[in-house]
């Protein structure tokens, strides 16, 4: 129970990473908002931390709204206090070449991937400065640092969490807030495997990942506050730093 009466916000946490991450993290006791667009996937995740006797409440909705994103923290205020986690996790990936990529399709994977994580960022500030403590946890990925197999329109928004990440870590150390980004390849999630570009030869390690492999790393940045503005990179190999 390393994380007891922590309240942790999980965005696009109805399955996959996100899913997995809410799970490990109400197992070691934290309180779980459990954010999705899809209610029935969010929901589905709340049960099931339930089920094991975990704390968990839902919160739907699209998180490039602003509005959305404020009834969500309220969500967590109203039911557990306070917000000491936040991991943007909520994510897109449209796989187009460069010819087909149109400019719609640019601004919903950046407000999708990126703007998100800045709203949600905002939002829960003022809880962990009131604190003292926080831990934000955003989910990047290998292409911000290759380009990946999704395209550059995804590339650009996994790179500017990296930005992003970079400059909460330095602005927030003294409040007692670490940032960290966390920039997994070819996870063995939905995304990946609806891709035909994704293919486990493209990794030294010659297969693709496990989100539990991914959920050790979050457990690890929501436990250390001595890690900061760093990028751990779950990528069996394929880009080694």
């Amino acid at each position: 129970m390393r994380l007891k009466n922590r309240v942790a916000i999980i965005t696009g946490a109805g399955k996959g990473i996100g899913e997995g991450i809410a799970l490990c993290f109400a197992e070691e006791g934290a309180k779980v908002v459990v954010n999705d667009v899809i209610e029935a996937e969010a929901r589905q995740t709340v049960e099931s931390i339930k089920s094991k006797g975990g704390k968990a409440v839902a919160g739907i909705g699209n998180v490039t709204s602003r509005d959305v994103v404020q009834k969500i923290v309220d969500t967590a205020v109203q039911e557990f206090g306070t917000v000491d986690i936040l991991v943007n996790n909520a994510g897109i990936a449209r796989p187009q070449s460069l010819e087909e990529i149109r400019e719609e399709d640019w601004d919903e994977l950046i407000a999708v991937n990126l703007k998100s994580a800045f709203l949600l960022t905002q939002a829960v500030l003022p809880y962990m400065r009131k604190n003292q403590w926080g831990r934000i946890i955003n989910m990047s990925s290998v292409a911000a640092q290759l380009g990946g197999v999704v395209g550059p329109h995804y590339a650009a928004s996994k790179a500017g969490l990296l930005g992003l990440t970079h400059s909460y870590a330095a602005i927030l150390a003294k409040d007692g807030i670490t940032a960290n980004a966390i920039a997994p390849a070819l996870i063995a999630t939905d995304m990946v495997r609806i891709n035909p570009r994704s293919r486990p030869d493209l990794l030294p390690v010659g297969r693709f990942g496990t989100v539990n492999e991914v959920v050790e790393v979050a457990l690890l940045l929501a436990l250390n506050g001595y890690i900061t503005g760093q990028t751990i990179n779950v990528n069996g190999g394929w880009y080694m730093s």
